[in-house]
């Protein structure tokens, strides 16, 4: 009897509930052990091809949410080249990963959530790794206007060096458009800003319209599941936070 057949059989005999509760608690070990792999070398989860990636997704369990491999890659990638404070929009997977990467380099992350109930799931793992540099906050989405976005407070907020942009959600009035606009004096200069989902024809629009008010260009990366970087240039005329 081959592999599939002693799974077919399996799940002939054992009832729904079981599987699903076998289910979770090998996730949660497969997600564990990921995670202990990645605090011990984040770099090596910084690549596409790491096996630490397929493993973290599997076990975060967020079946047609979680990010793609190459801009969760890119992210960690980044957040660990940066010099500064991250700027997160939605939370999730991501949110703990920046999270092992901010205790370990002592680096601050402000992760934007609006809501509730997720985010007080995102709240319990950072809880339960003790990550304490994150600086988690959920609050009901804000129309501005000319769109609606998250409802960040500001005045307490660094200037950011790295921005990861994955929320609002896509049907949100303006969608992800009013970042710049709500956090454009929070970014320093030479600021790193991706911005997932540019599967999207919205996602690229927006990209476009940063890109020319920031006096930049963006490029499209990844494979099937693109998303975009721009580089806020230093020389730029626009009003940022300091270098």
């Amino acid at each position: 009897m081959d592999l599939s057949s002693i799974e077919q059989a399996f799940r002939s005999v054992t009832p729904a509930s079981i599987r699903r509760q076998m289910r979770s608690r090998h996730q949660n070990y497969v997600f564990n052990r990921a995670v202990n792999a990645f605090w011990r070398d984040p770099q090596a989860a910084a690549f596409p091809g790491s096996p630490i990636i397929p493993d973290l997704i599997y076990g975060w369990d967020n079946r047609g949410w979680s990010p793609s491999t190459e801009y969760l890659s890119a992210c960690i990638r980044h957040a660990v080249e940066t010099d500064g404070a991250i700027l997160e929009c939605g939370s999730g997977l991501t949110t703990v990963l920046l999270g092992l990467i901010a205790k370990r380099l002592q680096r601050p992350v402000w992760t934007l959530e609006h809501n509730g109930e997720w985010g007080e799931r995102v709240r319990r793992r950072l809880s339960k790794y003790a990550l304490n540099s994150v600086h988690l906050c959920i609050r009901p989405l804000r129309d501005y206007g000319d769109f609606v976005w998250y409802d960040p407070p500001l005045p307490t907020m660094p200037d950011f060096s790295l921005v990861i942009c994955d929320g609002p959600p896509a049907d949100t009035p303006g969608g992800r458009r009013g970042m710049l606009q709500i956090m454009r004096t929070k970014l320093r200069c030479s600021a790193v800003i991706l911005l997932d989902d540019a599967v999207r024809e919205q996602e690229r629009a927006i990209a476009a319209q940063w890109a020319k008010d920031l006096n930049s260009s963006y490029q499209l990366l990844g494979g099937d599941n693109p998303y975009i970087l721009i580089k806020i240039l230093e020389s730029a005329n626009h009003p940022v936070g300091p270098r």
